[in-house]
């Protein structure tokens, strides 16, 4: 039988954390939908169409951190943007920091992990999206992008641009359908939460700590890349994976390992990568796989280092 104590505080973690995850997701979706209603896809593509080279790798990395699109609607926005002649380092930076710096991942880090950590994780990813870009535009990888197209990759959205009317009208609309939007993702997203929630109240209640500090503590200076490699086809929201990482840390995991899972499994899911094969040959797929690996370990390190 199980301890009626470890059952009682799991259930109070796992109240705790729901509670948090509800109250913050419905925000963070709300303000999320808002700022897509402003910074539509089509002001992307305008954005980065222009051949600026090496600001377009910081153009890019700043709309991606700011426009949280998930792999489905990210990789047709790459599509646009190739087909628009936007430089290639720009399209490669909004690639990689879209899935692992936008509002909602920070939100979370905020609240789960507070300002030095989320400082630390927003700067490494940042930085690590310009320079790959730059990097792989360098290294002559625009020729492994395929001539294809994405048929019927842009579904009719309310953007503000679109929209019709006095000022007050167009920013009602905007709120109305950032609203929707809002509910029906939490909708969507709610049993991830649950698991969520659910597995980092486990681990709070019943996996001891002396286990996650041997296997994954700081001592343990294989468990960085070897979270970086578990994460990469590890295909987990990460809404589900702050919670869960939040309880692994308290519990004795290192810092570095934690953010090698979070970066590794954000940023290059099996999903995600058949679709970038669609678009990409072979050598870029690898290219960019070997990118993620690259800051997730890296990032990871550094975080055992300093904090």
């Amino acid at each position: 039988m199980l301890p009626t104590v470890n059952l009682l505080d799991t259930g109070k973690v796992f109240l705790t954390i729901m509670g948090e995850l509800i109250l913050l997701f419905i925000g963070i979706s709300f303000l999320v939908a808002l700022i897509q209603r402003y910074i539509s896809k089509e002001k992307i593509k305008r954005i980065l169409s222009v051949p600026r080279k090496g600001l377009n790798s910081i153009l890019g990395a700043v709309l991606g951190a700011v426009t949280p699109f998930c792999s489905c609607s990210t990789i047709p926005i790459l599509v646009g943007l190739f087909k628009s002649g936007a430089p290639f380092c720009g399209a490669i930076s909004f690639l990689m920091s879209s899935p692992i710096l936008n509002p909602a991942i920070i939100a979370l880090f905020l609240t789960f992990f507070g300002f030095k950590v989320t400082l630390v994780y927003a700067a490494f990813t940042f930085v690590f999206a310009v320079v790959i870009g730059i990097v792989l535009d360098k290294l002559g990888m625009e020729k492994e992008v395929k001539r294809v197209t994405v048929k019927g990759e842009m579904q009719e959205e309310i953007t503000y641009d679109k929209l019709q009317g006095s000022f007050w009208e167009k920013n009602k609309l905007v709120i109305k359908s950032a609203l929707t939007d809002a509910v029906g993702l939490f909708r969507q997203v709610f049993p991830y939460l649950l698991i969520g929630a659910g597995i980092g109240a486990f681990i709070y209640g019943f996996v001891p700590e002396s286990l996650i500090i041997r296997v994954a503590g700081k001592s343990n200076l294989y468990s960085v890349p070897v979270a970086a490699i578990i994460g990469i086809p590890m295909y987990i929201r990460t809404e589900t994976m702050i919670p869960i990482a939040q309880v692994l840390v308290s519990k004795g995991m290192s810092y570095g390992t934690v953010m090698a899972l979070i970066i590794g499994g954000a940023g290059a899911s099996i999903p995600e990568l058949l679709l970038l094969s669609s678009i990409f040959k072979k050598k870029m797929v690898i290219a960019f796989v070997v990118s993620i690996f690259v800051v997730a370990t890296i990032t990871g390190y550094v975080f055992n280092i300093i904090i």
